[in-house]
This record gives C-alpha cells, sequence and structure tokens, in this order.
C-alpha cells in the first residue's frame, strides 16, 4: 500500500503522524510511506530524521485580521493546492491520513476530491479549525476524546480510537519504576512537569509547593523543570531559602524517563496537551491539570475539562496559578489515598492502549476497500 501521511506545525500533530506511519510499517513492511509537511515546520527537521520520505507544500495560518499578509496566505493556499496535485498525481497514493495543522488542509482536501480515501485523525477535545472543515470531505475521523465527537457535524464518520502513546507507559510496575528512578516505590510520588522547555507559571508555583512539603519527608518530589527554565527554578528555590538536593526529591531539568516515572506517580501535575494526557490515561494516574492558556482555540482547557468532568483530575486555570493555589490542591489530595486511587481508576477507564492497532487496522481497511 502506498500512503501518504500528513500534519504539521507542532508536535502535537506530527508525532501522532509519525507513529500512525511507523505503525503501518511494522504491520506491513510492503507499506510506502510519504510524509508531506511544510519546510517551515518542525516535521521537516523530524521526518527525515525517523527515516521516511519527506515532500514539502506551502502552508500556512490565516491572520485573524484582513491584511496584505492575508493575500499572501491565500497565493500560498493556491501554490499548496498546486503542488499537492502534482505530488499526489507522482506518488499516486491508495490512502491519505492527516492529523491537523495548516499543511493537512490542502493535501487531504485535494485528495479526497481525486477520490482518494482519507482520513483523519484529531488528537484534542476541541478540533481544529481545520479538522472541522476536512471532516465533510474524508471517509473516517478518527478521535480521542469522547468530547470531540459532538464538535464534527457528521456523527456517522467518527470513531474513538484514541491516540499512540509509547508501548512502555502502563507496561511498568510501580516497583520497577521506582527502582529506575533511584525513588522509594512505598512513598507517595508526585511527579511535575511543564513541558520539555518548562512552565514558568508551574515552575513558579511549585516553590511555595516544594516549602510547605519540606517538612513532610513522607512525599517524594519528581520535577521536570524544562531546559529553559531550569536555572531559574534553581535560583528561586535557593532565594526562598529551600534545600532542594534531598534523597525523597529529584529537580531535574528534564526527564528522560517518563514510563518509569509514571508507573510509580501518584499525583501528576503539568498542562493538558493531548500526547501528555493519553499517556496519563493509559497509565491511570490522577492529575492536577493547569491547561496552557495560549494553546490554540484554547484547546488544552477543553482537554482538562474532558478529564474533570469524569473524576480523573482536578483543574487550576494558569490565571488562577499561584503558590497557595497549588499547595492547596495537592494538600487536599495528599492524604486522600481512596480518593486519589478512585481518581486513577476515572483516568484509566478513558485510556486507549491499543489507540494505534485501531487506528492502523482502520488505515488498511479504508485504503484497501
Amino acid at each position: 500500500m502506498r500512503v501518504i501521511v500528513t500534519g504539521g506545525g507542532t508536535g502535537g500533530h506530527i508525532y501522532p503522524a509519525l507513529a500512525i506511519a511507523k505503525g503501518m510499517q511494522s504491520a506491513d513492511p510492503q507499506t510506502e510511506i510519504l510524509y508531506v509537511g511544510t519546510d517551515t515546520g518542525m516535521e521537516a527537521k523530524l521526518v527525515p530524521e525517523a527515516g521516511l520520505k519527506f515532500a514539502s507544500v506551502p502552508g500556512q495560518g490565516l491572520p485573524r485580521k484582513l491584511s496584505v499578509e492575508t493575500l499572501k496566505v491565500g497565493v500560498k493556499s493556491v501554490k499548496a493546492l498546486w503542488d499537492t496535485k502534482q505530488i499526489l498525481k507522482k506518488f499516486k497514493p491508495d490512502l491519505v491520513v492527516g492529523t491537523g495543522g495548516y499543511v493537512s488542509g490542502p493535501v487531504v482536501l485535494t485528495a479526497a476530491l481525486f477520490g482518494i480515501p482519507t482520513l483523519l485523525h484529531e488528537q484534542n477535545a476541541l478540533p481544529g479549525v481545520t479538522n472541522k472543515i476536512l471532516a465533510r470531505f474524508v471517509r473516517k475521523v478518527m478521535v480521542t476524546f469522547p468530547d470531540s465527537i459532538a464538535h464534527f457535524g457528521i456523527q456517522k464518520k467518527l470513531v474513538l480510537t484514541g491516540l499512540p502513546v509509547r508501548p512502555e507507559i502502563g507496561q511498568m510496575s510501580r516497583q520497577e519504576g521506582a527502582s529506575r528512578l533511584r525513588l522509594d516505590p512505598k512513598r507517595l510520588t508526585l511527579l511535575i512537569t511543564g513541558g520539555s522547555r518548562g512552565a514558568r507559571s508551574i515552575n513558579q508555583a511549585m516553590i511555595k509547593v516544594l516549602k510547605e512539603l519540606s517538612s513532610h519527608p513522607e512525599v517524594q518530589v519528581v520535577w521536570a523543570t524544562g531546559k529553559a527554565t531550569h536555572q531559574e527554578s534553581l535560583k528561586s528555590l535557593q532565594e526562598a531559602g529551600i534545600q532542594w538536593k534531598r534523597e525523597n526529591w529529584k529537580v531535574l531539568e528534564y526527564l528522560a524517563d517518563m514510563p518509569a516515572a509514571l508507573a510509580c506517580t501518584d499525583l501528576w501535575i503539568g498542562r493538558a496537551g493531548a500526547a501528555s494526557l493519553a499517556e496519563l490515561m493509559v497509565a491511570g494516574k490522577p492529575a492536577i491539570l493547569i491547561p496552557y492558556p495560549y494553546a490554540a482555540e484554547n484547546h488544552q482547557e477543553y482537554n482538562a475539562r474532558a478529564l474533570e468532568q469524569t473524576g480523573a483530575a482536578r483543574v487550576i486555570l494558569d490565571k488562577d496559578l499561584n503558590g497557595e493555589t497549588l499547595w492547596q490542591a495537592v494538600r487536599d489530595l495528599m492524604g486522600q489515598a481512596v480518593q486519589l486511587q478512585e481518581m486513577a481508576a476515572k483516568a484509566k477507564e478513558l485510556g486507549e492502549p491499543d489507540a494505534l492497532g485501531k487506528i492502523v487496522n482502520i488505515c488498511f481497511e479504508t485504503g484497501w476497500k
């Protein structure tokens, strides 16, 4: 089978696309993949590094106000449709799969108009504008959250698949995870992350939390500050007079072994990106979620609310976040073992550990029809 996979702009669109491509090749080594993206997006670097063929088309989001820039973007969009047509004629795909981002628009739309089988995967609880438009033209739309189904107009096309996660997630015992991180499996463990570059608002709030936890040696902390804010966080701890080099605390720039950390975590604190939440749900972990306030169309809050309404998480909006509000949320849950277990069970119910298998099966079924 010859397959075009497209998605770009951010890792949230690119990594699922790469997972689908690799999953199809693993299921059938004869599958030939061409990834179509833009030269300016992260995909231009990540896709070749993953060993996949890459072709580019112009792509850029429309400005919010009419301007000369709007005209330039319109010209790019027309060129993208033309370039896509040439790629389709040359590659002759049996299937086109889009995961969102501006580049998905012209690629999936052109393929659908040419009668080529097309699929979409939507990562977030609130679908992006591109995917909502494209849903009218594709064969099926695969979604991560049940909440996103209501935002699409054509319900019969919707399939709940979940989002692909690393195969190690949810497969490791608490004891093994703790051993790999040199932690005590019997202690209550908090995991705090803000992404690879860090989240300044979360890190600033954590200073108060760690100050309070100084008198709670029974609690372990794994805090990944992010590269961009690591030194700043260490300086803040020093200025607050907090001795952070402790046996039961790990203040890291980057957390390399997320599967191990999740395996021994009792409560996770972080943003609400779809990929992180997919891993959280498969691992079955309760969370305090602080959605990134500048995400497109505020989709992280929709993701967070989807977990909150089931009882799997608590949500603190970034505008309400400070040391006191975060500490109050942590303190309320620290001594509630039963509630944490109930939240963990709710998260586990939402998880789709075989999301990739479901997606790959739909891809082959659609492409061979």
